[in-house]
């Protein structure tokens, strides 16, 4: 078995659809969706579904689109409930349902779906991050449309679901490794945003920072950035596994080529470097 992700699938976008209908079945592997297939649940639950017929595991965790409500959308976690009650109902496994085992080849390793947000902690201290990104023209969606409710903010929502993240953790047993799987990255030194830096506040939070290390982790995968790479940290593989909007990827290529190893994966490199997938 290998585990394969993909994230950012858009599929409301002119091509991602067909594209990611496209992908070739593999019945003996595994898939990590790693959140923005669609701001709707019925297409999250049709996605997945199609995906799970055609892959033998199907994890999903929501990102900021799954989280945004629309006109007649329930918000804050009542939206997250009907996401996950999509994505169940499709036959994904979600971070509602804990971490997962992993059944292929090498260590002892649990897969743990996470749903963290953000807190705004990636723009520089002292500023407003609001303000700050507006200076440069930088109005994010979340703002108009991913309500915290009943969390008086979206930072709170994020550091309860760090809470329940850390408590989950805290189950996998003594000496296994982990794969964390988050929409949004848990390094701010691993954001790199050539063409908007000042979204950075709706990027992720510091205090996973330490988490890889912390939880043993062998792999972190994430998406949100639209940039796709692999960095190699302390031992630690980064994968940010973006397809991204129609315009960042290359359509003859086939969302098929787009999808990341997770496991067995290649090997780990000593030190720090990355690796750009265009």
């Amino acid at each position: 078995m290998r585990l394969y992700a993909l994230s950012d699938l858009h599929v409301h976008h002119r091509g991602n659809g067909d594209a990611v209908e496209a992908i070739p079945a593999r019945p003996d592997d595994a898939l990590i969706v790693a959140g923005d297939v669609s701001e709707r649940p019925e297409a999250v639950h049709d996605t997945l579904a199609s995906l799970r017929r055609r892959f033998a595991f199907v994890m999903y965790v929501p990102g900021n689109h799954e989280l945004w409500s629309l006109r007649d959308h329930p918000r804050g976690v009542a939206k997250y409930a009907a996401i996950i009650a999509a994505a169940r109902a499709a036959g994904a496994w979600t971070p509602e349902d804990g971490w997962w085992r992993w059944p292929g080849e090498g260590p002892a390793t649990a897969i743990v779906p996470l749903c963290l947000l953000y807190d705004f902690g990636f723009a520089p201290d002292g500023v407003d991050p609001i303000a700050w990104a507006a200076e440069d023209r930088i109005h994010a969606t979340d703002t108009r449309l991913l309500h915290p409710d009943p969390y008086p903010s979206v930072a709170a929502w994020c550091h309860a679901r760090c809470d329940a993240a850390e408590r989950l953790l805290a189950t996998v047993p003594d000496g296994w490794n982990t794969v964390l799987v988050n929409h949004w990255p848990l390094r701010g030194d691993l954001v790199r945003l050539p063409l908007v830096p000042r979204y950075r506040p709706w990027c992720g939070t510091p205090r996973t920072h330490d988490w890889p290390q912390r939880y043993r982790a062998s792999v972190c995968v994430a998406g949100h950035l639209h940039v796709r790479t692999t960095d190699w940290v302390d031992g630690v593989r980064y994968e940010e596994v973006s397809l991204g909007y129609p315009r960042q990827w290359r359509a003859h290529k086939s969302a098929d080529h787009y999808l990341r190893e997770i496991l067995p994966g290649p090997d780990q490199l000593s030190g720090r470097a990355t690796i750009v997938h265009p």
